[in-house]
């Protein structure tokens, strides 16, 4: 686990070094749940205070896979303040545009630190959880409403289906994020490390099957794939 922290903090330090003014074009925004040592509706008075959920705010370009930022917190208005803080950083100045789900605080962290972009919410509205078996499968998407908070937006262009599908990429590699087992995180820096290590692993190491490159490639922050050792060095 202290190698594990080690690796983590080193893949904190080179993305925040090189993910700076990247040009993008079209941003899309999730947050995937997990928790530290145990649920919320299984805290205790007496438990440490990082136990419980812990949402992980993700955000990529739509068409180079690149993920320009994340944060990981509470899914409260602090943490989406300190995201959206950290994709401004990420980012050029040059205007673009943001998607998001019905997230409400996003509603106010976006249109406060990225003036100038176009910025809509793609709202989906759920089926009623089902029972028996297929309890733990996915909700059915009853309908969906796309609502333009920020400039003008493309309609064509609000989509959330590649940070979606991010979401499922990490739940395979990170084997923390595997539902309905006992794997997952005992301590908030170890879940913070392992969440570093994947996607710096992402964009430097790992070739997107549909771009044929890494994304650090497609961004121009690269010219080559990189391997563990120099991810690490």
């Amino acid at each position: 686990m202290k190698l594990l922290v080690l690796a983590g903090e080193k893949c904190e330090k080179l993305m925040g070094r090189l993910l700076v003014n990247v040009p993008v074009k079209d941003v899309e925004c999730d947050e995937i749940w997990g928790y530290v040592g145990k649920k919320d509706k299984n805290l205790q008075e007496e438990d440490d205070p990082n136990f419980g959920d812990a949402y992980c705010f993700v955000a990529i370009e739509r068409n180079t896979k690149l993920v320009l930022n994340v944060a990981l917190g509470k899914r409260d208005q602090r943490t989406a303040d300190s995201f959206v803080e950290g994709l401004r950083h990420a980012t050029a100045r040059t205007p673009y545009q943001v998607t998001t789900d019905g997230f409400r605080p996003d509603k106010y962290a976006v249109p406060r630190m990225l003036g100038g972009c176009d910025f809509a919410q793609l709202i989906k509205v759920y089926r009623a959880a089902s029972e028996g078996e297929g309890r733990y499968s996915p909700a059915e998407v009853k309908s969906t409403e796309v609502v333009p908070v920020m400039g003008t937006p493309k309609r064509s262009r609000i989509c959330t289906s590649i940070v979606e599908r991010q979401n499922l990429t990490i739940r395979m590699q990170m084997r923390r994020l595997t539902r309905l087992t006992n794997a997952f995180s005992k301590k908030w820096d170890n879940m913070w490390a392992a969440y570093c290590l994947h996607f710096a692993y992402y964009n430097f190491c790992r070739i997107h099957k549909t771009l044929r490159v890494t994304p650090a490639m497609e961004s121009k922050l690269t010219d080559h794939v990189w391997d563990l050792a120099e991810l690490l060095a």
